[in-house]
């Protein structure tokens, strides 16, 4: 069984608020927390579609929650 781990690491002003938005989404494939300057997703699991579909889910969800976090702050 192939077994596919990695990190997703990107920088935001306000990184609480981009990770609790994506906070939701932490299911089994990805987990998703802030770090200083912004936020970390790891991502761990053996189906290689289930990761890939996952991955561009996290990716239009942190950008849409990127705007949100940034539409708020102003």
């Amino acid at each position: 069984m192939i077994r596919v781990e990695g990190t997703i690491e990107t920088p935001h002003s306000l990184p609480g608020c981009v990770a609790a938005a994506l906070e939701p989404d932490n299911l089994t494939l990805i987990r998703t927390y802030p770090i200083e300057g912004g936020v970390r997703a790891e991502i761990d699991g053996t189906r290689l579609r289930s990761i890939t579909a996952s991955v561009d889910d996290y990716l239009m969800n942190l950008a849409i929650a990127e705007d949100v976090c940034t539409s708020a702050s102003q």
